[in-house]
């Protein structure tokens, strides 16, 4: 259950301040906030949406990550 707390708690903090996360080096326009230290939330926004593109286990490979971003 912490975990579902700190999920629901990152998520508004995107909805919040979605410009206040870094951007991802793997993409522009990509957003990138850690929730634990194994799980980081991408995503995007504009002036309308908020998209969260996926919810990354930080333990596998990164190479990965590049094709659920697309």
């Amino acid at each position: 259950m912490e975990f579902v707390k700190k999920l629901d708690e990152s998520i508004e903090q995107i909805q919040s301040f979605p410009n206040s996360c870094p951007q991802s080096t793997l993409e522009e326009g990509l957003h990138m906030l850690v929730v634990s230290k194994q799980t980081s939330i991408f995503y995007r926004f504009d002036k309308e949406y908020i998209k969260i593109v996926t919810v990354f286990d930080n333990r596998m490979n990164p190479n990965k990550l590049k094709g659920e971003i697309k």
